[in-house]
């Protein structure tokens, strides 16, 4: 029987300093290269990251990483990079985490519920609870293609994105090893009063050091976590993250009960079907046309070598970012015993630039 009692018991402790976690996972703030500097009792925002609302996220601070504006006012922030970055244009960055949040008050007023990071740690929670037997969590990993039978630790930052989810970082461990660790993305999609789960991915996984293990990030930079790492820019330009979310859907919205979509390709006519794997970056725009493309690494199911390489088109057209062809760009073939990807094609003469 799973022990549900006990597992909220470890959620609402984690719950509890969930707020003092920040993105990179500091506590504390360097002043002075040696001193350490108290955080504020109280930020503007309600401690919640300035540049985080400005790009359109909720993400919760200790506010230990802030600076004060020339009225006196106190922002907060999640990491030293969204700290830079929102100091490159602090007026017109103030002015659109503004009006994030006077959006959401319509919203709001509107009849919609207002999510916060409370509710996503209860989710996670149920999540856990109708998952976790006998005090263990089994998660298929896609990328190893196979079963990690872990044991949850805590819950180390919950994210919110406008239009997009919520994100809470989970950190688990191996059950008969507890150095591995590994930190797995839970998603949440907002629908009328409810949270409903879209999605679990491996965001870090492992990597051995002598005798010990360390977690090491899957992609350079978790998808959703994108928008603070990049330059300024009003949220109405698309950019990178919405790229990655919207095939992020796409794939969630199309895969069947095994958790594979299915593809036709266009050389041979046969339908693949195949399991997501990682998407990769950077995510290219066509100068001529505007469609975006990015590619992606899916697997033949039951195969731990069979990769195929996708390339996922997509364009505004109907006012939405939406995706509107898959190509093979690679396919698996079997030569001397070992698989290996073959181009169908190359990007070779395509007039493109990378998105931000």
């Amino acid at each position: 029987m799973t022990k549900a009692p006990a597992l909220f018991v470890s959620l609402a402790r984690s719950t509890a300093f969930a707020a003092a976690l920040c993105l990179g996972g500091t506590a504390l703030a360097q002043a002075d290269g040696d001193s350490m500097s108290a955080a504020p009792t109280h930020g503007e925002f309600g401690d919640s990251c300035a540049m985080g609302l400005a790009s359109g996220q909720s993400v919760s601070t200790d506010c230990s990483l802030n600076w004060t504006d020339e009225d006196g006012k106190i922002y907060c922030f999640s990491s030293e990079n969204s700290k830079a970055t929102f100091l490159k244009d602090p007026a017109g960055n103030l002015a659109r985490a503004r009006k994030f949040l006077e959006d959401k008050k319509v919203a709001v007023a509107a009849g919609a519920k207002d999510f916060g990071e409370e509710d996503v740690n209860a989710r996670v929670a149920e999540v856990l609870a109708g998952r976790t037997k006998d005090g263990v969590f089994v998660f298929h990993d896609p990328k190893l293609g196979s079963d990690l039978n872990l044991v949850y630790e805590k819950i180390k930052i919950v994210r919110g994105m406008e239009g997009y989810g919520w994100f809470a970082n989970v950190i688990f461990h191996d059950k008969n090893e507890p150095k591995k660790q590994y930190a797995l993305d839970f998603w949440f999609n907002p629908e009328g009063q409810d949270l409903t789960l879209m999605d679990i991915r491996v965001q870090k996984g492992l990597k051995r050091d002598g005798d010990g293990y360390y977690m090491i990030t899957r992609l350079p930079v978790a998808w959703w976590w994108l928008p603070v790492s990049e330059h300024p820019g009003t949220t109405e330009d698309t950019r990178a993250w919405h790229v990655q979310s919207a095939i992020h859907n796409y794939i969630v919205n199309n895969k069947d009960e095994d958790g594979n979509i299915t593809v036709k390709d266009d050389k041979t006519g046969e339908n693949l079907k195949l399991q997501f794997v990682e998407m990769h970056q950077p995510i290219r725009r066509m100068k001529g046309d505007g469609q975006f493309f990015a590619c992606t690494d899916f697997r033949k199911p039951g195969s731990k070598d069979e990769y195929y390489d996708l390339d996922f088109w997509l364009d505004e057209k109907t006012g939405e970012l939406k995706v509107n062809n898959i190509k093979v760009h690679k396919v698996p073939v079997l030569e001397d015993g070992i698989w290996t990807q073959v181009d169908r094609y190359t990007f070779e003469g395509m007039d493109f630039e990378k998105t931000l």
